[in-house]
């Protein structure tokens, strides 16, 4: 692949990982979703200081872009790491939005997105993980059982996708669940303390 268009495509699948779609969800109501509750412009700050609906919307745009990105910017013919690394373009993008003076999300939602569209099979056998995981922690009153869930549920994928799969596709989802323990480090970092 000529090394322009790579980046060309790289540098698309990174601005539509950008789209800050917590901000976007947030418009009308006169909130900064990045200066009230966590600060994180993520679904789940939105689901704590907005609405549902506001929620939903955030939680469907972050999951669609990572998608979106591998949909629109590879085809027949390309190499077979080049999706994934839409996919993680992708993620850095939103992570690290340009929209948002290179600040951004956690990741979480826009790994699903890449993920479904990669792995599917892999993908929709896991995510059950999520909810159970937070339904366990309240109950059990883990700080952060969010962060956990997360986590835990995008180890889990990557782990599988890494040995069921090729090294390439191995190596590119654990690069993405790398990006998201990072941006976790704080909810880490508060449960370590405990």
């Amino acid at each position: 692949m000529n090394l322009w268009i790579f980046a060309v495509k790289l540098a698309a699948g990174f601005f539509i990982g950008a789209i800050p779609f917590a901000v976007v969800a947030m418009w009308g109501t006169g909130i900064d979703i990045r200066k009230v509750g966590s600060r994180n412009p993520g679904f789940n700050n939105v689901l704590r200081v907005g609405s549902k609906w506001r929620a939903a919307v955030t939680l469907a745009g972050d999951v669609c872009k990572g998608g979106l990105a591998i949909f629109l910017l590879s085809a027949p013919g390309d190499p077979k790491w080049l999706p994934w690394a839409l996919g993680l373009a992708a993620v850095m993008g939103h992570c690290w939005s340009p929209f948002l003076k290179f600040n951004g999300g956690k990741g979480v939602a826009t790994m699903v997105g890449v993920l479904l569209r990669l792995e599917p099979l892999i993908t929709i056998a896991c995510l059950v993980l999520y909810p159970s995981l937070r339904m366990l922690g309240r109950k059990r009153g883990w700080t952060q059982e969010g962060a956990i869930a997360s986590l835990s549920t995008m180890f889990v994928i990557s782990m599988l996708i890494f040995v069921r799969r090729d090294l390439q596709s191995g190596l590119f989802a654990c690069g993405a669940l790398g990006i998201i323990i990072l941006r976790h480090s704080p909810n880490l970092r508060q449960i370590l303390a405990k």
